[in-house]
Formats: structure tokens, C-alpha cells, sequence
């Protein structure tokens, strides 16, 4: 059996796709991708697909990530290039690699979010901003299957930041990007939590709502506060198993005469 991993997006429109619809989506993509897909055993076998904490309803994500196991081999890149064709448009494979380590999801700790606050001057955003930073717990409620529930939106948050928009928008008002990094902990801290947090803390409420993009999610490094790529220990697992050239070329060279 053969497991591939992918990274595909959310994008445009697509955002507001439900995780059940992008299920739905892709095993359609499987099908007509004609994916030798393996199967769960029982009386209603179903196709062998691993999601990996899927972003909420409404935002969008450049890194959303699948597994999927596979009775036959397949090349990882030309089956992201078949997936990514049966598949609409908004919702792309992005990259393919063979499956050569364990715990994708054990890699997915935290999230990068960037966050537009359409209407927000960025000197209101930063004052917001750093009130949050400088509380030592900020209490947020969100409802739940459960009913209210209220907890810390501050402790998971590891950087938090207000920044200029690079591009020119004169004449479109005001506007301010929020990048967050979060970690992935229980309960877990959603962007809306934060911004939650930051009317709490500081009575922002920007007038429409905040327009949400996941960019990166992995597994975060301490010492320099990065998200680091989940993918990156299978690409470097499948480069160690491939012999060089020059290996190959050694290894089945005939032998000289012996002297």
C-alpha cells in the first residue's frame, strides 16, 4: 500500500465550502481520476482518506492537508496533476509527496491566519493589537454543540502583528492586516476568537466582516517562532532513499579484469 500526502487550497468563493462538501468534492475527483484508491473493510467500505484539521467554514487556506492510501503505485506528482483537474477551481492541489514518515497531523501544530480588516485604520489595529498582546489571559465565549463556552484566546496566540498593506488603495478606506500565529491547542483558538479578544480588550469591531486566509500551518519552532513545513521530513525521507547518479552508475558498473 502506497499513502500520499497532499497540500491543496481553499480559495475565492470555494471558502465557504463546508469540510463535507470538499469530502464529497474530492472523492468525486478520485473517481474520475480513476485513483486506485484502497478501501476500509465492513459492510459500507469507504475510500481510505486521512484529513488533517480542516479549517472552518468561511475562511480560506493555502494549506489544508489530506492522506490518502493507494493499492498501486502512482507517481506523486501526476497524481496531483489529475486530482488537480478534477477538481473546481478554488480548490487545488498544490503539492504531492509519498508518505515516508509517520504523523502528518503530530506535525500540525500551529496555523499562520492573515486576517483583513476592511474599514480599520492600522493605527487602531495596532493599538488593539497591543493591548491583546500585553493581557495575560483574555477571556472569549463561543457557542458550542455544548451550549457558551468561555475560555483564554491569549495562550495559544504566539505572535500577532498589525501591517501596512503593500499595495496602493487610495480612495478605498482604510484597511489593516492582521498576521496571527496560533498555536493548535484544546480547546482551540479560532481567528474569530482572537478578534473576539480584540474587542474585548479594546473595543474593535471592524464594520464589515474580517476577510480570513490560512497561509501556512506546521509545526512550530520555539526558538524562532516559525511554522515550519509538515511536508518537508517526507520530501527529505524520499531524497535519502534515492541513490545518486553516481551511485547508481558504481553500483552497476561491470568489473574490470582482475589484475
Amino acid at each position: 500500500m502506497q499513502r500520499i500526502r497532499l497540500r491543496y487550497t481553499k480559495r475565492g468563493r470555494l471558502r465557504f465550502t463546508s469540510h463535507r462538501d470538499f469530502q464529497r468534492a474530492f472523492e468525486r475527483a478520485l473517481r474520475r481520476a480513476e485513483v486506485p484508491m484502497a478501501y476500509s473493510a465492513g459492510f459500507t467500505p469507504h475510500p481510505k482518506v486521512s484529513y488533517a484539521n480542516a479549517a472552518p467554514t468561511g475562511t480560506g487556506s493555502e494549506a489544508e492537508y489530506l492522506e490518502i492510501a493507494l493499492t498501486e503505485h502512482r507517481d506523486p506528482d501526476e497524481l496531483r496533476e489529475l486530482l488537480d483537474e478534477s477538481l473546481p477551481g478554488g480548490l487545488d492541489i498544490t503539492d504531492a509527496v509519498q508518505a515516508r514518515t509517520s504523523g502528518l497531523a503530530d506535525r500540525l501544530t500551529a496555523s499562520v491566519w492573515e486576517l483583513r480588516l476592511d474599514g480599520v485604520p492600522v493605527e487602531d489595529a495596532e493599538k488593539a493589537v497591543s493591548g491583546f498582546l500585553s493581557a495575560e489571559t483574555v477571556e472569549v465565549e463561543r457557542r458550542t454543540k455544548n451550549g457558551m463556552r468561555t475560555f483564554d484566546a491569549r495562550g495559544a496566540v504566539a505572535e500577532l502583528q498589525a501591517l501596512h498593506l503593500q499595495a496602493d488603495r487610495s480612495g478605498d478606506g482604510p484597511c489593516a492586516i492582521l498576521r496571527l500565529v496560533v498555536r493548535h491547542v484544546t480547546p482551540a483558538v479560532r481567528p474569530d476568537d482572537v478578534l473576539s479578544g480584540l474587542r474585548a480588550v479594546a473595543d474593535l469591531a471592524p464594520p464589515v466582516p474580517a476577510a480570513v486566509t490560512r497561509l501556512a500551518q506546521g509545526l512550530f519552532d520555539e526558538e524562532s517562532g516559525t511554522v515550519t513545513d509538515p511536508l518537508a521530513p517526507d520530501r527529505e525521507a524520499v531524497l535519502a532513499a534515492t541513490p545518486t547518479a553516481a551511485g547508481t552508475a558504481a553500483a552497476t558498473a561491470p568489473e574490470g579484469p582482475a589484475a
